[in-house]
């Protein structure tokens, strides 16, 4: 019998842990939190300071049960969650729920999961820190207040169902004032002037006008640059001066939370959850082979850039043997961290160096080699000398313009060898702009030939919209969340539909921008910049135990009740709210109005409620400035009604639809490339409708083609892709299918009556080993083409070799 229990949050990681402790210990998982505020109810108690009432989350009583059944002969209980404020509040909740009479309860923390160091942070565990859990406390009560108290009013001033988050809610505001700002920006032209030129050696090379008449280059139109050319052309281009210097450029710090999930988009196109995930099985661990499973990163969490001295020692000693003595430092690099960062964590690096990615190749797939290379690559470079380049400006007058040529070359490559850092979108060169390039050997002096003048016009451009990468950042940079938050504030903004995320930017919805602007206009102290930024400092202080939760919790709800009282009196009832137009009911004659419904603002008859008729107002699309629509796209009539077709936005992007709606339900998908944007129109099949006898026709939606009725929407028949597979449980067709997230399935023919599905593609063939009517056929990018039995008991497995 165990003398000990380990509880941790993942299975994954109770089966790497259990390796490294002995028989004495039982580990097992509670699948993250098992206790939280209510959902039906606010769950907190204002009146008496702040009270909370937390009860196991419904469908975890199982998980409950099972831990304290595992506890109830053991002398100690060892709590291992995540060494954060989430990790805390797990254990407080844990050890609630596990204390017993002569029971000890422990917590321990360790920030890697190796042999090493859960050996050590068992050899001397400690409790739980009440700071921290208060910090959690703190932050969670903030956001039920903000999310219960403020989301009534929005479905009293809105509709139903819209949700207010105190930090979400500022993240949409940062992608509403950024679209805002796009539409407000007027682009201005503007004129670059480059010269090719040769001097007595080679190569020939390029340099940009920078001065005119001896002041900043600034030219806005055609006319003038035509008058500076002709001016230019003729002039005697000579070498005014040449400025050589030696240039360095330093290693960056190794990985904070943030920095990785900006790296990670930037490189490797990952979203920022989904760099989390993976993260977290880098964490938690991965099978390797002889050494069974093993944690290959460390917690994955953290805002610090400390590195173990153990750690520092290994990457050095691997930086000479790999390298070379002239790529390490004389001395380890230690790097600053935010005041606010954690401390007692560590940067995000390999648990050990020694592990490289080509070593570890044969036993992660694809997307944790990338995520762990970027890591480990990262980590190294952190620890190797600046890279050094050999600079060299060259001025050259021509008359009444002064052009610039930069040149520089790799002296010495240093960190650059191993890692560099992905550049932010605002700092990508624009179109035409002149880069660094080889410069021949000139001297102050020389007469250079001009092979070439060539002007180039541009356009000032507005403010690109967020990505995934640059949002972080500027979270980041504003003080607005903390790492472990960046993934769900994300996720959760696109899951409320307030932004949208189309060619990987984020566009706010008409929802988003509406909800913003009310929320903004009534709660202007809570949902500021600033404000958040402040809160954020206070759950840092009542972690430090600097400030008392009770006294954070009482000054912030001195405010937020007031501005609460006030916007229920004064916020915009967008509801009973009705703008006047010039538009006339074409049913009626009356006026239109534009009213605020489930899906937006519409157009509705002001003869309501004898005249029904309402009208989609076209939402302002997204495409991009320099896409232009094709001819076709513009003149295209719906081939059901008659009536012109119009570009819209919707939920998942752009598309064609019919200005007849709701009369008139027809769609159609366009297709942004070269420049321009084109319709994929319907192709006609001679198979009929087996409902209506009409034609069926291969259509475009959301993820890829299908063959559906001609008259689709209005007529629902979809033909489904059949496997040639019989059902095992009703005989039926077993069917391709997807999922609402497009994902492909296989289900039988007959749902909803028999709910038969299968995720891997079965096969019209009997199974060699025991006859079974069909095989399952799986394709990965790690594995390949693998087929098996789906029948339980037969071991039937075999990869099918590729074909070209």
């Amino acid at each position: 019998m165990s003398k000990s229990l380990v509880v941790v949050e993942s299975p994954a990681k109770a089966k790497t842990i259990s390796k490294y402790l002995g028989r004495g210990f039982t580990v097992k998982a509670s699948v993250g939190h098992i206790k939280d505020l209510p959902k039906s109810k606010l769950g907190v108690d204002v009146e008496n300071d702040f009270a909370p009432h937390y009860g196991v989350i419904p469908g975890k009583e199982k998980v409950v049960k099972e831990l304290r059944a595992a506890a109830k002969d053991v002398e100690s209980v060892y709590l291992a969650a995540d060494p954060d404020r989430e990790g805390e509040a797990i254990c407080q909740h844990l050890a609630e729920e596990l204390k017993g009479k002569g029971r000890n309860i422990y917590r321990v923390l360790f920030h890697e999961i190796t042999k090493q160091a859960i050996q050590e942070a068992f050899k001397k565990p400690g409790h739980i820190n009440s700071n921290k859990v208060e910090a959690q406390l703190a932050r969670r009560i903030l956001d039920r207040l903000v999310g219960y108290k403020i989301s009534p009013l929005l479905w009293e001033k809105v509709r139903r169902g819209l949700s207010a988050g105190r930090v979400q809610t500022v993240a949409v505001r940062m992608i509403v004032e950024r679209e805002q700002e796009i539409r407000a920006f007027k682009s201005e032209e503007y004129w670059n002037l480059v010269a090719r030129l040769a001097g007595a050696q080679p190569p020939e090379f390029t340099a940009k006008a920078r001065l005119f008449n001896g002041e900043k280059w600034k030219v806005g139109d055609e006319e003038t640059i035509r008058g500076i050319v002709d001016g230019v052309k003729d002039a005697q281009f000579v070498v005014k001066r040449i400025h050589r210097r030696e240039k360095k450029r330093y290693p960056v710090p190794p990985f904070i939370t943030s920095k990785l999930q900006q790296d990670a988009a930037s490189k490797l196109n990952y979203s920022v959850k989904k760099t989390m995930v993976l993260a977290q099985r880098l964490y938690e661990g991965v099978d390797v082979g002889d050494e069974g499973s093993v944690g290959l990163i460390t917690y994955m969490r953290t805002d610090s850039t400390r590195v173990s001295e153990q750690a520092l020692h290994e990457v050095r000693d691997l930086v000479k043997s790999k390298f070379g003595e002239a790529y390490l430092p004389h001395h380890p690099i230690y790097y600053k961290s935010k005041k606010t960062a954690q401390e007692a964590h560590e940067a995000i690096r390999p648990t050990s160096v020694d592990r490289s990615p080509e070593s570890l190749a044969p036993y992660l797939d694809r997307d944790l080699l990338q995520l762990y290379t970027l890591i480990w690559r990262r980590f190294v470079a952190s620890q190797m000398n600046p890279a050094v380049f050999d600079q060299t400006d060259v001025d050259i007058d021509a008359g009444r313009v002064e052009f610039r040529a930069t040149g520089s070359i790799v002296k010495f490559n240093g960190f650059l060898a191993v890692y560099e850092e992905a550049k932010a979108e605002e700092t990508q060169p624009e179109e035409g702009e002149q880069t660094v390039a080889l410069l021949p050997e000139l001297k102050e002096g020389e007469i250079l030939s001009l092979v070439e003048l060539r002007p180039t016009q541009h356009f000032t451009q507005p403010p690109p919209r967020y990505n995934e990468a640059s949002l972080v950042k500027a979270l980041e940079a504003n003080g607005i969340g903390r790492p472990s938050t960046y993934a769900t504030i994300l996720s959760t903004i696109q899951d409320r539909e307030y932004v949208v995320k189309q060619d990987g930017k984020f566009i706010p919805t008409e929802t988003g921008e509406v909800v913003t602007e009310l929320l903004v206009d009534s709660f202007k102290d809570i949902f500021n910049y600033e404000y958040t930024a402040r809160m954020e400092d206070h759950l840092d202080r009542i972690e430090s135990g600097r400030e008392r939760w009770n006294d954070t919790m009482r000054n912030f709800y001195g405010v937020f009740s007031e501005r609460l009282a006030t916007a229920q009196k004064e916020m915009r009832d967008l509801k009973s709210e009705e703008i006047e137009t010039d538009e006339i009911c074409e049913k009626c004659g009356r006026k239109m109005v534009i009213k605020w419904g489930k899906f937006g603002r519409f157009l509705a008859c002001t003869g309501y409620p004898e005249c029904k008729n309402t009208r989609e107002i076209p939402k302002v699309c997204a495409i991009d400035a320099n896409a232009a629509l094709s001819d076709e796209t513009e003149d295209l009539t719906c081939e059901k009604c008659g009536k012109p077709m119009v570009l819209k936005r919707g939920r998942f992007g752009e598309f064609m639809a019919c200005s007849g709606y709701p009369e008139c339900h027809n769609t159609k998908k366009i297709v942004k490339g070269a420049g321009e944007v084109t319709v994929k129109h319907d192709i006609a099949l001679g198979e009929l409708c087996p409902v209506c006898g009409k034609n069926l026709a291969i259509k475009h939606g959301r993820f890829g083609e299908y063959t559906a009725c001609s008259d689709y929407p209005d007529c629902k028949y979809i033909k489904l892709k059949t496997t040639g597979v019989a059902c095992p449980n009703c005989g039926g067709d077993i069917v391709e299918r997807k999922s609402k997230r497009g994902k492909t399935f296989y289900g039988c023919s007959r749902y909803p009556e028999c709910d038969f599905v299968l995720w891997n593609k079965p096969l019209p063939e009997p199974c060699p080993l025991c006859g079974a009517p069909f095989i399952l056929e799986k394709t990965t990018k790690r594995t390949g083409t693998v087929r098996s039995c789906n029948k339980e008991g037969c071991d039937y497995k075999e990869k099918v070799a590729a074909t070209a």
